[in-house]
């Protein structure tokens, strides 16, 4: 059935058929949207009369934020043209797949606000419909079950020879010595190989289509192999499997999927794909490519963040410098600022390299409208105020969030000895230094005016313990007289009421701006950075006791932080989120 002139609609699950609407509401949409063009192009033509894609994951691993632009694509260019998306598992690698990745792809894709409601589908549940169009292409001629290991395979097939020029040349290949067994001899030995009469590896079925091909793909690709290893759905009922060129193509076809959006490295594979779905006389599915997210700073390979987890160079998937969506969502990343970023970047067929700090600044936009200010210091030194009268508390009025008026205030208790951070205090000062040191003044956020009289040392070290200063009860709440004004304001925490609390903070996993891109020899895991992640001991005003694991806040001066779920009653810890800096922003202002 030729894919070209074929126009059948309904789909195999039966979903009904959608009408275009006007596109462009949804993230990772360009001014110039190819895939939608195309799609649009489609419908205008009569090759489709709805849109129906999918999200194919294989169940092997943790979604990153890759596969989040893929989603959103998959999800977004169905929901614009009144369509569908499926939810489908492409689960034949019984080697490498667990439930516990269905259940961890399926909370991170319902995280975004993604729904597939009850289009959830599994390719291991088309097994034995795989198994027939197999034995479809034997009866046609164009299978056959081969012999050869897979390392005389790969010499039979022959290598890609790249030029002076970057063109891939591929000197012919040779044919199997098993390529032309009889029809009758192939379908005995393929249905012996489902009945498990042979070893492992010890045979294969492959497509036959052309071992001269310039596409290395299409040498007579593998389609089934044999393993004997249990599959997490389907138990010991096959030592066969279906490779995923195979089945990707058929399962599509078997859902009615119109349009399969995949990244570029598959555009290689598209003529295998249209091979194999021309040759099976199914469905006539289309498949897009589009480029893969690329992040400074950053690695999206699963393999790469598998050998992450597996040699504990991070603490697992939900690590909070790791890339999948679980660490981000565990680092305190919000489903808008993400779906904010996808949305800037669009789309592209080529790949190209995003600044993280798009990312990161994305997040503070977000974080900036709803997040709550709090106090907190994280390097503690002790503030003694001389002449504040022995045993007062004072209670200050504190504005929950500026850039939202609903979210009122808070009273925070002040008292004659406080927190404020080691580095707002020092010695001599350093030229345009406004915080404190001997004979300054300085404003306590939300508080008086204090004045620097002296400080302690530890008799033993020499360090500095403690400061000591006085106030000036006439400045309270950010009054005071035009001959009191002062340039510094400093953050604090009550010493009699802080919390004791566990800060995490975190820096970039990886310097180099490409760590993907390492010198021969050298191990990529060699550029990690050790000092990525470490905890301090911190202090936080009193409302942070009540917070529950997933609650953000900003530190005010620090940064925005994120409750952990590691996080027990009485024993807060906080993930630093994102800094309060934004680079981003002074970029883009500069390009203006």
């Amino acid at each position: 059935m030729n894919d070209s002139t074929n126009k059948e609609t309904v789909p195999v699950n039966g979903t009904a058929a959608g009408s275009a609407t006007n596109p462009g509401t949804n993230p990772v949409e360009g001014p110039s949207d190819f895939i939608r063009d195309n799609v649009r192009s489609d419908l205008a033509a009569g090759r489709y009369d709805r849109v129906l894609t999918r999200f194919p994951p294989e169940p092997n691993g943790w979604l990153h934020i890759g596969h989040a632009k893929a989603f959103a694509i998959d999800f977004g260019v169905a929901e614009d043209f009144g369509g569908q998306c499926n939810l489908r598992f492409d689960d034949t690698n019984p080697e490498k797949e667990d439930q516990a990745y269905v259940d961890a792809i399926k909370r991170d894709i319902a995280w975004l606000g993604y729904d597939w409601a009850d289009r959830e589908f599994y390719a291991s549940d088309y097994y034995e419909y795989l198994y027939d169009l197999a034995v479809k292409l034997i009866k046609k001629g164009k299978a056959y079950v081969d012999d050869l290991s897979d390392e005389e395979m790969r010499e039979y097939r022959g290598t890609a020879v790249p030029d002076k020029y970057n063109i891939t040349l591929t000197p012919p290949g040779r044919n199997s010595p098993w390529r032309d067994r009889p029809v009758d001899e192939n379908l005995d030995l393929f249905a012996r190989m489902r009945a498990g009469e042979f070893a492992d590896g010890a045979k294969t079925l492959r497509a036959k289509i052309d071992m001269a091909h310039p596409n290395l793909v299409m040498r007579d690709p593998v389609m089934y192999r044999l393993r004997r290893m249990p599959h997490y759905r389907t138990g010991d009922a096959w030592c066969i499997y279906p490779m995923y060129d195979f089945q990707h193509p058929l399962s599509d076809a078997k859902e009615g999927i119109t349009h399969s959006l995949c990244s570029l490295e598959y555009e290689i594979h598209r003529p295998l794909y249209d091979w194999f779905i021309q040759e099976c006389e199914v469905f006539p599915s289309r498949q897009i490519e589009f480029a893969r997210l690329n992040i400074t700073h950053t690695v999206l390979s699963k393999r790469w963040l598998l050998r992450l987890v597996q040699e504990g160079v991070v603490s697992g998937w939900d690590d909070p410098r790791m890339p999948t969506l679980s660490g981000l969502r565990r680092r305190g990343y919000t489903p808008a600022a993400i779906r904010d970023f996808l949305s800037r970047i669009g789309l592209a067929k080529t790949d190209s390299m995003v600044d993280i700090q798009l990312l990161e600044h994305c997040l503070r936009e977000d974080l900036n409208k709803s997040a709550h200010r709090v106090l907190a210091v994280l390097d503690p030194l002790r503030l003694i105020i001389e002449n504040w009268p022995a045993g007062t508390v004072d209670e200050l009025e504190a504005i929950n969030n500026p850039e939202d008026p609903s979210a009122g205030s808070r009273k925070l208790p002040f008292s004659g000895e406080l927190w404020i951070e080691r580095d707002d205090f020092m010695e001599v000062p350093a030229p345009k230094y406004f915080r404190l040191y001997p004979g300054n003044s300085v404003r306590l956020r939300y508080g008086y005016i204090i004045t620097c009289t002296g400080l302690d040392r530890d008799p033993v070290t020499g360090q500095i313990k403690a400061v000591r200063c006085t106030y000036d009860p006439e400045t309270r709440g950010g009054n005071a007289p035009d001959n009191k004004k002062v340039k510094g304001t400093i953050h604090w925490v009550s010493a009699a009421h802080g919390i004791p609390m566990e800060a995490r903070l975190f820096e970039r996993l990886f310097p180099s701006e490409r760590p993907m891109e390492v010198s021969a020899g050298t191990d990529w895991l060699a550029t990690v950075d050790p000092q990525s992640r470490r905890s301090v001991a911190a202090f936080g005003e009193p409302s942070l006791a009540t917070a529950a694991p997933g609650d953000c806040y900003q530190f005010e001066r620090l940064g925005y932080f994120t409750a952990d779920p590691d996080t027990a009653p009485g024993k807060p810890v906080f993930n630093r989120t994102v800094s309060l800096r934004d680079s981003w922003a002074k970029i883009e202002k500069k390009q203006v």
